[in-house]
């Protein structure tokens, strides 16, 4: 059972990234997925997450409208399409597993499966 984060990247204020999260060892249409970020200094954040049985989903409000999360079963596979990027939204950009099918929360603890981060670096 493995999650691994890619699309990280140096980007100026304004621009875009997309992160995909790509699942192994497990059906995401059995599982919500989240993304998570941490800053240096900072504690870890909740972003998004995803049922990707029902589609449904869930932002933190610093990043609605700006972020979108999506899931492609076929590819067993979450993203994040990240526009308008700030510096504030600096910060090593994690995937994880709910431990429940349908879900709008980003506590952590209820998260079971980790990637290893990939980082996201906005300045100009």
């Amino acid at each position: 059972v493995q999650l691994v984060e890619s699309g990280g990247g140096l980007v100026q204020p304004g621009g875009s990234l997309r992160l995909s999260c790509a699942a192994s060892g497990f059906t995401l249409d059995r599982y919500a997925i989240g993304w998570f970020r941490q800053a240096p200094g900072k504690e870890r954040e909740g972003v998004s997450c995803i049922s990707t049985s029902d589609g449904s989903s869930y932002y933190v409000d610093s990043v609605k409208g700006r972020f979108t999360i999506s899931g492609d079963n076929a590819k067993n596979t979450v993203y994040l399409q990240m526009n308008s990027l700030k510096p504030e939204d600096t910060a090593v950009y994690y995937c994880a597993r709910s431990i429940v099918q349908v879900t709008t929360t980003l506590d952590g603890a209820l998260y079971d499966v980790w990637g290893q981060g990939t980082q996201v670096t906005v300045s100009s």
